[in-house]
């Protein structure tokens, strides 16, 4: 089977050499036209043995394209999960990021509110200073007005005293949530 004098070409017994017609006749039969036409028959043995050479070429091959396909599912399955791995921590990065700028502006918003509300409470103090002043010390008259719009509070005092009229007009910016 894997004598290397085995082709897929049938062997041909040489005529023994001391015949001197046997060289010429094969010369002839080799030039002829109808030798040259027809391939060589193979006999059984040899047809065998290249069937036999076929089958476990293909069984080769199929064992290799089987081991090729096993090795690329594996190679497609970690890439699968480096690209989620790479996605999770886009998607944790974006979030983190995401959370930050919320943050900040959760503060900032809280920041302009309390100004604002210390700007009203200063207002109040205001006011309060001036009704304990003057109602105590000269026991005057407070007269006043207030007008509250969409975002401002105008108030207008007027506070007689023996001296004088004083007149205190403020206008405060109310916290409004837009």
């Amino acid at each position: 089977m894997d004598n290397p004098t085995e082709d897929n070409e049938p062997q041909h017994k040489e005529k023994p050499a001391d015949s001197p017609a046997a060289p010429q006749a094969s010369k002839e039969e080799a030039e002829s036209p109808e030798n040259l036409k027809k391939p060589p028959e193979k006999d059984p043995v040899t047809k065998i043995q290249a069937w036999w050479r076929g089958t476990l070429v293909r069984r080769v091959l199929l064992h290799a394209a089987l081991r090729a396909w096993i090795i690329q599912g594996w190679w497609r399955l970690i890439l699968s999960r480096l690209l989620e791995k790479r996605r999770q921590a886009a998607l944790e990065n974006f979030s983190r990021e995401e959370w930050a700028a919320v943050r900040l502006q959760s503060w900032a918003r809280m920041w302009r509110i309390r100004r604002r509300y210390c700007q009203v409470l200063n207002a109040a103090c205001i006011i309060q200073a001036y009704w304990r002043c003057h109602s105590c010390s000269s026991r005057g008259l407070i007269k006043g007005h207030y007008k509250v719009t969409a975002s401002q509070l105008h108030l207008e005092l007027e506070i007689l005293l023996g001296s004088g009229p004083c007149i205190v007009t403020e206008c405060i910016p109310l916290p409004i949530k837009q």
